[in-house]
């Protein structure tokens, strides 16, 4: 099965007879640990598969795996620690040789006797307090202060917040660049505007509720692209019930399609996920090959400003 030249052909026909008959396939990944070779999986877990950013961001991984002959598998958690903690013990079992995470919490549990102790993590888009790791991030803050300050600059100062900044590190930072924009603007964030939500049903209920309450906001900060689909329902909803009226603007991270066909004001802060997933896999072999100084490095993907 090998190749060898040193087995008789008649041998060599039994052989290959047998696999076909049995349907045989080689087990890479039991030759590699029995020659004391790297399994040449990267293990990938992110929050939502379901998320088309999600899919970018892996074939952003993906193509650098390739170029140094690695194969991906992904994992799903569902914004679950414990799925997180169950899916990393699977790549431990597996002798992955490394991991690119988004994590679904703010804390991290490696499997039993730290079996991924020695085997090279890399965060992305997310952060883990008390966790020192290469990690890549979006420039949540400064691209949310940019954001801010156009519907500030359009003369909009009652701004309601979307996102769950109590549970997820990127949307606190996004929380951080939208607030310092208010502050310098001179305008007081009211709690009232500030609106804990995850999801796309969840962010449509709560943009129609403020809509239609005695103050409503005249423009909306969306954290991330799943919230921002609910904040658009709710707004395109108000502008057929309400024809003549200002439409309320929505600045919203990550991109939107067909945002030129909406009839909405918008600001997208916009960033490649695939450049994301690129730069965390460049990370990650670098570490591998041991090019690197043992300290944890940081890396910003630009954000870029687009209105429609």
């Amino acid at each position: 099965m090998s190749g060898g030249l040193n087995v008789r052909p008649e041998v060599q026909e039994r052989v290959f007879k047998a696999v076909q008959e049995l349907g045989y396939w080689r087990n890479h990944s039991a030759r590699n640990i029995r020659l004391g070779r790297p399994s040449g999986l990267v293990g990938i877990v992110v929050t939502n598969i379901g998320n088309p950013y999600y899919g970018e961001f892996a074939l952003g991984i993906e193509g650098i795996a390739e170029e140094y002959g690695r194969q991906i598998v992904v994992g799903n958690t569902g914004e679950d620690p414990g799925r997180e903690r169950e899916l990393l013990t699977d790549f431990a079992a597996r002798q992955i040789e490394g991991v690119i995470l988004v994590p679904a919490g703010n804390g991290l549990e490696l499997p039993g006797s730290n079996r991924l102790a020695h085997v090279p993590l890399v965060l992305a888009s997310r952060t883990i307090d008390g966790l020192a790791a290469d990690t890549v991030l979006v420039d949540d803050i400064e691209g949310a202060r940019s954001g801010t300050q156009c519907l500030l600059d359009d003369g909009h100062t009652r701004i309601a917040f979307l996102g769950d900044a109590a549970g997820i590190s990127t949307t606190r930072r996004r929380l951080h660049g939208f607030s310092t924009a208010l502050s310098i603007a001179g305008i007081a964030q009211e709690e009232v505007l500030q609106v804990p939500c995850r999801d796309a049903p969840t962010a449509q209920s709560e943009v129609a509720r403020l809509l239609n309450a005695a103050d409503p906001p005249t423009a909306f900060f969306s954290s991330n692209n799943r919230i921002t689909v609910g904040a658009l329902r709710a707004i395109c909803e108000y502008r057929n019930a309400h024809p003549g009226f200002p439409v309320p603007a929505l600045a919203c991270f990550d991109d939107v399609e067909l945002a030129d066909l909406l009839q909405v004001p918008l600001v997208v802060m916009s960033h490649d996920p695939k450049e994301l997933g690129e730069q965390a896999a460049r990370l990650l072999f670098d570490r591998l090959a041991g090019s690197v100084p043992a300290e944890p490095r940081d890396v910003r993907v630009a954000v870029t400003i687009h209105r429609y």
